[in-house]
């Protein structure tokens, strides 16, 4: 079902609530022209030539597009996305990271089958992730796929692999058995996301196209939310204003691929890698 939230009407919402209580995912809306998905994608390609070489600072730009390009930053208030976001989770909501998750033509790299808020050290469950397509994802580029209801399950457990063809951190994968044959796979084109609950089972497959598989992990959060250790890691409020002092609320970047911004992020890196263990 194409989802425009611009023109949503109130029964249109209570039946999108409704199929995402009971799914844990709904796919796909319809966020930007694929003449906008274009430019975002320029952006970051043209950032990363200007990094060649520069090792740390690529590896940030890929975590943090949203702190060093501008446009990264407002595709994450994109009014579609934050209104879609705003039918899950209510008025005041954070982006708590952004980053991008790529898939070289013709690679071999996978997502396992896990849940997003295993090992975020978060203390509620008032979490949605908005996978945005910046390139084409399709089944043969690797989209997500997703099994349905599987969101009704806390967090189970999970082994942690290291597997380098993983592109999670720890190649972490579910531990219990599921079934490749309940998958819904979340097929997009470039400027369509997805939306899917953080204890949902899913997963992705390799990309057997000429072409990089693009696309940005925009977890947005509840503001009412906090570490469970404490720490104050940095977001972005893109709806509402009620802050609950529980992150370092930043104001949108001042420039693109700016030292002061790399500082903050090579900063905030080194908390997340903290967070994430």
């Amino acid at each position: 079902m194409n989802t425009n939230f611009k023109t949503t009407t109130s029964e249109k919402a209570a039946k999108l609530g409704s199929m995402y209580a009971e799914n844990g995912f709904f796919s796909p809306v319809n966020a930007f022209s694929e003449a906008d998905a274009e430019k975002l994608r320029k952006d970051y390609e043209t950032a990363e030539e200007e990094l060649t070489g520069d090792t740390e600072r690529l590896s940030l730009l890929k975590a943090y597009p949203n702190r060093l390009l501008p446009s990264f930053d407002t595709a994450t208030r994109n009014e579609t996305l934050v209104e879609a976001a705003k039918e899950i989770l209510g008025e005041n909501i954070l982006v708590w990271s952004a980053a991008l998750f790529i898939k070289e033509a013709s690679s071999t790299k996978i997502v396992s089958w896990h849940q997003d808020l295993t090992y975020w050290q978060l203390n509620d469950i008032k979490e949605v992730t908005c996978w945005l397509a910046i390139s084409s994802a399709r089944k043969q580029a690797g989209c997500m796929k997703f099994i349905p209801g599987s969101h009704k399950n806390r967090i189970v457990p999970h082994n942690d692999t290291f597997d380098e063809n993983n592109l999670l951190t720890r190649g972490q994968e579910i531990s219990v058995e599921v079934n490749e044959n309940e998958a819904v796979y979340a097929e997009l084109d470039p400027g369509q996301a997805s939306f899917h609950h953080g204890l949902l089972f899913h997963s992705s497959g390799p990309n057997t196209t000429n072409d990089r598989r693009i696309g940005s992990a925009i977890r947005y959060i509840s503001a009412s939310m906090k570490q469970e250790t404490g720490d104050c890691p940095l977001v972005t409020q893109v709806s509402g204003n009620t802050d609950y002092g529980n992150f370092r609320i930043l104001s949108p970047p001042k420039g693109r691929l700016l030292e002061e911004e790399f500082e903050l992020c090579r900063l905030d890196n080194e908390l997340k890698k903290k967070l994430l263990l």
